[in-house]
């Protein structure tokens, strides 16, 4: 019998309260396991610690979930008035995540935040703040709606069945990328350009796949299965 592949999930130390209590807490949406248990997969909570990377041995793949924002200065930048929640330490466990997936050629999904780590660690940088409203920056606490435009002939359209077609994501962010990363291709896009999805310019394997929006809030589960496939034996 074929054991199920355990993706690890790249979660955020906060502060929080539930019952009595009010600490520091590892915590995660909880439609991130959810959705990855649905399509066959075992959901591992990886917390931002030190050392942490050493666990992607022990995994079959890896996810970078959303979040707060990235330290500016790992793209050599000054922090923007609206830059927030930055947080070094998860920067660093789960840049250092993402290098031992990579080397070790297990599949990677970016989702939001992991897709502009992913452009960081290849060298790319960030727009920090975007202007106007295209639908990226919904009310907080909630998640937009708007159409991307995906490339024919990549991998994320052979996963979504929509060879240069539209089709509509939920969102949540005011950061975006700015210059492509090394060995990336921009694969969607927003109306506005935004980059809304990368993946690896050679469009081999491992699987390496990154999208702007948030397909664990959404009800199309083809992104997170496409993970747990390519984590599977």
């Amino acid at each position: 019998m074929r054991s199920a592949p355990v993706i690890g999930l790249t979660a955020y130390c906060e502060d929080a309260r539930w019952s009595h209590w009010h600490k520091p807490a590892v915590l995660l949406p909880a439609n991130y396991a959810e959705q990855v248990a649905a399509a066959g997969g075992i959901p591992v909570l990886l917390p931002p610690l030190p050392g942490i990377a050493a666990t992607v041995g022990r995994l079959d793949g890896l996810l970078l979930t959303g979040g707060g924002d990235i330290d500016p200065g790992r793209y050599g930048a000054q922090p923007h008035p609206a830059t927030s929640r930055v947080s070094g330490p998860r920067d660093a466990a789960e840049l250092a995540m993402l290098d031992a997936a990579v080397a070790a050629g297990k599949p990677v999904l970016g989702v939001c935040r992991g897709m502009q780590l992913l452009n960081v660690a290849r060298g790319g940088t960030l727009c920090q703040h975007l202007r106007g409203d295209a639908g990226h920056t919904p009310a907080p606490g909630t998640f937009g709606s708007h159409p991307v435009r995906i490339a024919a002939g990549t991998r994320l359209a052979g996963i979504l069945g929509a060879n240069g077609a539209g089709v509509d994501v939920p969102t949540a962010h005011h950061q975006a990328i700015d210059r492509l990363g090394d060995g990336l291709v921009a694969t969607a896009w927003a109306a506005d350009g935004v980059v809304e999805a990368v993946e690896r310019s050679d469009a081999g394997d491992p699987f390496l796949v990154a999208v702007q929006w948030h397909p664990e809030a959404g009800a199309d589960p083809r992104l997170i299965k496409a993970l747990v496939a390519a984590a599977g034996p």
